[in-house]
């Protein structure tokens, strides 16, 4: 990596703030999911050991500049005690005088959390001098270990690195920069990339930089896989489609076959009636698709011939749902390709999952365990996998 990393900090005795992603559902006063939080560990707790006055930022939700109650990290500081094992200080603001003394009070191995960053509209304005005011509660050290929130340009990402000393990335940062930077860059081979989602114009940039690096093979599935179908000519019915993207959608498909990559969409999928959804669920191939059906999954002959197309590979990367994962009955594609990316894994290859809906599969299959590695970025994983500079990645100090 060419950025500092926190071991090259000498932390001891030293305030560091550490910008996390604490951006977790919260439901009456709890966490319920804290899949993130527990991603952060290493890294505090590798700076509790270097004996680190630690100082954690975070923001929670779209509370729009505004303090909204619902949005408070309080909760995630307790949580995050019980998770530690150890007490956890909680500021009522993250700049000012309560943020300030409290991270003034602050011994060695302690660990406060800041309240929540866009309680400021000063943060997602990336404002100077409020970036000023976060770097004063440090001693001129800061580390960025949320990778989710990298491709944003924001004060506590970016602007802050302006006003420290050394600005170097945490574990977490520094495991997703090494997983997908290798899979972009030297990749073991059979590469393969499985897209779903609902949109091709949200995958373009992803799609174009993969097919420019030689991925050996891409396995479209989810709502995009209708515009590709409608871009051949098939009747799509009702399904989603981006009409405007259908010229898009050939220029890939031929741009993919010039470079050699393969282009697999689906060969089945579950469809409703649109007149009478809720009791005419059925699974038809794609081209007996009529007028007024919907497609909302892919079926299980898609879910084994994607199975068949990952047999060999050493380099897999997955992003985006194969269906309407979120509705009963519509995630056994997706949950079903969870089952086969797991297995390709078990064989040996360096299998990576990104992505709200993929990460929910890979934990609802039971299979997280034998995933190399879960991205915990969304847009930011999309954005680096598109070849694109992430503002909080390159605001960092360089080795």
């Amino acid at each position: 990596m060419s950025k500092l990393s926190i071991k090259d900090l000498d932390l001891k005795g030293g305030r560091v703030f550490v910008r996390v992603d604490f951006n977790v559902p919260i439901k009456e006063g709890k966490v319920t999911d804290d899949t993130r939080i527990r991603a952060a560990v290493p890294t505090i707790e590798y700076a509790i050991g270097e004996g680190a006055r630690v100082i954690l930022a975070s923001h929670l939700g779209r509370p729009k500049g505004e303090r909204v109650e619902k949005y408070s990290l309080r909760p995630v500081a307790e949580h995050l005690s019980e998770v530690l094992g150890k007490p956890v200080a909680f500021a009522d603001d993250c700049v000012g005088e309560a943020a300030e003394s409290a991270a003034a009070r602050l011994k060695d191995g302690e660990v406060l959390l800041l309240e929540n960053l866009r309680f400021h509209p000063e943060e997602e304005k990336n404002d100077d001098g409020f970036a000023a005011q976060l770097a004063k509660l440090s001693d001129g050290l800061y580390v960025n270990d949320a990778f989710g929130a990298a491709h944003r340009a924001h004060a506590s990402t970016a602007g802050i690195t302006r006003h420290v000393e050394k600005a170097a990335a945490g574990l977490l940062m520094e495991k997703e920069l090494e997983y997908l930077g290798r899979a972009l860059n030297n990749p073991e081979r059979p590469f393969v990339a499985i897209l779903g989602g609902a949109k091709v114009s949200d995958k373009i940039p992803v799609i174009n930089s993969l097919i420019s690096r030689k991925v050996d093979k891409i396995l479209v599935g989810g709502a995009m896989a209708y515009t590709f179908f409608k871009a051949e000519g098939f009747n799509t019915g009702k399904s989603l489609v981006e009409d405007d993207m259908l010229d898009t959608a050939r220029e890939i498909k031929q741009r993919a076959e010039a470079e050699g990559v393969r282009l697999v969409l689906p060969t089945d999928h579950q469809v409703v009636d649109s007149f009478d959804p809720l009791n005419s669920r059925k699974t038809i191939p794609v081209e007996f698709t009529n007028q007024g059906l919907v497609g909302l999954d892919i079926g299980r002959e898609t879910v084994a011939l994607f199975a068949r197309e990952l047999e060999g590979a050493k380099t897999i990367i997955w992003n985006g749902p194969m269906g309407m994962f979120e509705e009963k009955g519509f995630e056994e594609g997706t949950v079903g390709l969870a089952h086969a990316v797991a297995e390709a894994a078990d064989k040996g290859a360096t299998v990576i999952v990104g992505g709200g809906d993929s990460v929910s599969a890979i934990h609802q299959a039971g299979v997280a365990e034998k995933i190399t590695h879960i991205s915990t970025g969304g847009g930011a994983t999309l954005e680096f996998l598109a070849g694109d500079e992430l503002p909080g990645v390159a605001a960092l100090t360089d080795k």
